[in-house]
């Protein structure tokens, strides 16, 4: 089956990491047949500066690698919240189906060998338990994401894991709004927009103790998602979601985030694929120009930082590897 992938593209950071994306997909996904679109938020009243990515180098070298620039208006978010761009992006997507990805991601294997069923949408569960935080006398998980399902027509029973014990937030629907898919982005568009709206705008009362940035996205995915049919990845009974686990966010893609995290972390088969993308010297010439990729991608910080850590015996907290490559002078973004 054919689909779309959608990512985000805007001055600065995010021009420099669609550059990136759009080398390992075209580079490590020659089978995939669908429309790179870039999601380009247009000027406007929720942005001070022009978002635009700006003509040089990297649009052109987007435009060469097949992406197209699909400009959208901001009608709700902007730069106060901009991680509402995947949400506004999606209403001005062609209709079929659609896989969404974060900007600062590769792709290190053929998509096309996936098998996918976007009728039932999914999204990465390489998540930890960041929202919501209930307090010690206040509402738990149950009674919030119980408000929340029902604020949307849909039931809290629905969506646990009965293999996670109760109160424990790998019970409850939650993803990282990393990844995405669906078989119709405006129906996607509709459902992820309206349960952000609820919650910004008209929460349930359990929510009056909870940070929604930058978590608002990530508080209305599962809405949403459920809403729609679908659910976590895998193949166990409660998994609705229409692929397996360990695909995206394993053997096909990997959400870096950050490049010094990249090497770090990510298994030899991410590296090997990310760094023979980004050496032909078209895209290398092009890409050297952002300091976290000549440094990481071109120079010895990748292979220092790589030196640094077990892959098979990683620190248990993500912070612990953050402030060893930051005493290193190794956290670059």
């Amino acid at each position: 089956m054919s689909f779309n992938i959608l990512i985000i593209g805007q001055r600065g950071r995010l021009t420099h990491e669609a550059a990136l994306f759009a080398a390992t997909l075209r580079h490590n996904a020659p089978g995939w047949s669908g429309r790179l679109l870039v999601g380009e938020p247009q000027p406007g009243p929720r942005w001070p500066d022009d978002p635009r990515i700006p003509s040089g180098p990297q649009r052109a070298l987007l435009e060469e690698l097949g992406a197209e620039i699909m400009p959208f208006e901001t009608h709700h978010f902007g730069s106060y919240y901009p991680y509402g761009n995947k949400i506004e992006a999606l209403a001005a997507m062609p209709p079929g189906p659609f896989l969404f990805m974060d900007t600062d991601t590769v792709i290190t294997a053929d998509l096309s060998e996936l098998e996918i069923d976007f009728a039932r949408p999914a999204a990465s569960l390489k998540r930890e338990g960041t929202w919501p935080t209930p307090e010690l006398y206040g509402p738990g998980f149950n009674e919030i994401w119980g408000d929340l399902h029902a604020r949307r027509g849909g039931r809290l029973a629905d969506t646990i894991d009965p293999d996670q014990p109760d109160e424990h937030w790998r019970r409850y629907l939650y993803f990282n709004a990393g990844w995405f898919f669906g078989d119709d982005p405006q129906a996607f568009h509709r459902a992820f927009l309206n349960a952000a709206l609820m919650i910004r705008d008209d929460p349930p009362e359990s929510l009056v103790c909870q940070e929604l940035d930058p978590w608002l996205d990530q508080a209305a995915l599962p809405l949403a998602i459920h809403e729609l049919g679908g659910g976590r990845p895998g193949s166990r009974p409660q998994d609705k979601g229409g692929i397996a686990d360990g695909l995206l966010d394993g053997s096909h893609s990997f959400h870096y985030r950050f490049l010094p995290l990249m090497y770090a972390t990510a298994p030899d088969h991410v590296i090997a694929a990310t760094e023979a993308a980004t050496a032909p010297n078209r895209v290398k010439k092009v890409l050297k120009d952002y300091e976290p990729f000549r440094r990481f991608l071109y120079q010895p910080k990748g292979a220092k930082a790589r030196a640094m850590f077990d892959r098979d015996d990683l620190p248990r907290k993500e912070q612990a590897i953050r402030n060893r490559l930051k005493r290193e002078g190794l956290w670059l973004r």
